[in-house]
């Protein structure tokens, strides 16, 4: 299985942004552990961070040309309003999971709504780096449900 984790801006500040919401581990943690329990599980796993949502969408469109099998994405900030990338998931018709490492809606009014997560098979937030495991874990399980059929 080939899965594409897309993490958006201020996520590449882990460690140094607000230890008090994210925690210290930095990012370069994350992608250890991101790689670390996808080799595990036989997964292979492509990670991608921006802070430009121009980009993150061309990243969303190449999917779709490269055959990935999912996606997982923490779209940081633009989870509450970018429509840009809401349309970029939704036409690519490739299984898609929202994380979080928080729990968005625990947080201040404006980060509680995600104009994303319709157009995503589930969302995983509030557990740190758990939240990209049971995202991985789900769409390991998803894929084994539908080549059972």
């Amino acid at each position: 299985m080939n899965i594409l984790v897309i993490n958006g801006p201020n996520l590449n500040m882990l460690g140094i942004r607000e230890p008090s919401v994210y925690g210290t581990s930095t990012y370069a943690e994350l992608v250890s552990f991101i790689e670390e329990y996808s080799t595990t599980n036989n997964v292979n796993v492509e990670i991608y961070q921006s802070n430009h949502e121009g980009f993150i969408i061309d990243k969303l469109h190449e999917a779709y040309y490269k055959n990935v099998d999912a996606i997982i994405i923490n779209p940081g900030a633009y989870t509450h309003y970018s429509y840009a990338i809401r349309d970029a998931i939704s036409s690519i018709c490739i299984p898609t999971v929202e994380v979080h490492l928080s729990d968005i809606r625990k947080r201040e009014n404006w980060r509680q709504g995600s104009v994303i997560s319709d157009v995503c098979v589930k969302s995983f937030m509030g557990e740190h780096f758990k939240s990209y495991q049971n995202a991985l874990d789900y769409l390991t399980n998803l894929e084994r449900e539908n080549n059972a059929k």
